[in-house]
């Protein structure tokens, strides 16, 4: 095998969302009717459904779905069939816009924290897309808001690692099904007001063609176990929440961003485009703030948080979509995802026009 010298390329990106469509104003009525008498302060939080700047999200279940209290394998199994549905959707659709077949792929990168399958989501997907039987499978669980930045980042190393292989990197979550009538907290209000469900696919390979992926970095910040993720509970996960997110932002998040750039020979002032995972109104805000961007400047941010709300780690993929729609032409742009304890970035560099490797703008 070559040595590896060359770098991956995106040749194929695309999004999904399952079937059942949330309104943010039904899901603020249904909310009141199913908590409203559990929860002293709803009323007083009911205002954030108006505030959170999401217009509509979507879930592999429908709204009765959430009527009733659920357990682990009520739980386990719609994740299983929504997720998995998820899954053909993106990949296919991702593999369509690379020109390639299911049989072409050499290496399945899987992301996702919102549900448990063993066998992971990709093996039991294999009959419905076609893998080959020789296909590396690289499941991944745990990331949460992180992981669809950290896993593109891990795709593209891998298909750097084995010039001309074909990586297909899936990040799938279903967030709603977190939903909580037996434990109501106010991280659970939080929750019902943000989360949604949704998956994004792309496929790396080397070559001339395609976006090119600089180097990726990742930052920990030690002591914050507490500030997001799950607690596994005796009928499902139980989301962790702390109000703290959007100051610790404002407070580190610049500094992290700078260590990241200088680690990959970079600064701030190589990045035209920020696109960051908007994992709440007020979190896009934070970051604007902790950068001294202007206010506005993460625009499609917060309309993929208009159109889909937080799926946690697919939603910065949704981003990069639009970017990448909106100005084919390319630009310096660094990925980040994740207000929770391994936030990670990744430099990507669209190409030029003709394609090609570049940094900047034509």
């Amino acid at each position: 095998m070559p040595a590896a010298t060359s770098s991956a390329r995106l040749l194929g990106l695309a999004t999904a969302v399952p079937p059942h469509r949330l309104p943010q104003d039904d899901v603020r009525l249904a909310a009141g009717r199913i908590l409203g008498s559990r929860f002293a302060d709803f009323e007083r939080l009911a205002g954030s459904f108006a505030n959170s700047g999401i217009a509509n999200r979507y879930s592999v279940v429908p709204f009765e779905w959430f009527e009733t209290d659920k357990d682990w394998p009520e739980r386990t199994g719609a994740y299983l069939e929504g997720a998995i549905d998820l899954f053909v959707n993106a990949a296919e659709r991702a593999l369509g816009n690379a020109g390639l077949a299911a049989e072409d792929v050499d290496i399945i990168v899987t992301v996702s924290s919102t549900g448990i399958s063993t066998p992971t989501l990709e093996a039991r997907a294999t009959r419905r897309m076609g893998f080959r039987e020789d296909v590396q499978r690289v499941p991944v669980f745990g990331l949460g808001c992180a992981g669809g930045v950290t896993g593109l980042s891990l795709a593209a190393r891998l298909a750097a690692a084995a010039p001309g292989s074909k990586v297909l990197f899936v990040c799938v979550e279903a967030c709603t099904l977190a939903f909580r009538t037996n434990r109501v907290e106010k991280a659970d209000i939080i929750a019902t007001i943000l989360f949604g469900d949704g998956a994004a696919a792309a496929v790396l390979s080397t070559g001339d063609e395609g976006p090119e992926f600089g180097a990726g970095a990742e930052h920990t910040w030690p002591d914050t176990l507490r500030i997001m993720g799950w607690e596994v509970e005796r009928d499902g996960f139980g989301v962790v929440f702390d109000r703290s997110i959007p100051d610790f932002i404002k407070e580190n998040f610049a500094l992290a961003v700078d260590g990241m750039l200088q680690a990959m020979g970079r600064d701030r002032e190589h990045v035209q485009r920020l696109i960051c995972h908007p994992g709440g109104a007020k979190v896009v805000d934070a970051i604007e703030t902790a950068l001294h961007l202007d206010q506005g400047t993460l625009d499609h941010e917060r309309d993929v948080l208009r159109d889909y709300g937080n799926m946690s780690a697919p939603t910065v993929l949704f981003v990069l979509e639009r970017l990448l729609t909106a100005d084919p032409q390319g630009e310096m742009i660094l990925a980040r995802a994740g207000a929770d304890p391994a936030p990670a970035g990744t430099g990507t560099r669209p190409p030029q026009h003709p394609p090609s490797a570049g940094s900047w703008r034509p």
